[in-house]
């Protein structure tokens, strides 16, 4: 598996609402005060998980997020040569 890090310095995320941070729509702010859908971290694991990867959010409120994810690396024979004709 590899594993990639995305920080940001944002405004965190308290403990208590981390996995609700992955529910589509689930919005942790009000809309007034931040925009958004609320839509990229969940639309983000779905891929994630369909390719056999894992994601996960450490935060701190005040001072921001580390969204990690992991993936499958591809073995060298699962590549192929030559991208597949169309």
């Amino acid at each position: 598996m590899a594993q990639f890090t995305v920080e940001d310095n944002g405004i965190g995320i308290a403990a208590e609402h981390l996995e609700r941070a992955f529910v589509i729509f689930q919005r942790l702010n009000e809309r007034e005060k931040y925009s958004g859908t609320a839509s990229g971290s969940p639309s983000s694991k779905k891929v994630i998980e369909c390719h056999s990867g894992r994601v996960w959010i450490e935060s701190t409120p005040g001072e921001g997020s580390r969204f990690q994810f992991t993936l499958p690396v591809a073995a060298k024979a699962d590549i192929p040569a030559t991208l597949p004709a169309k």
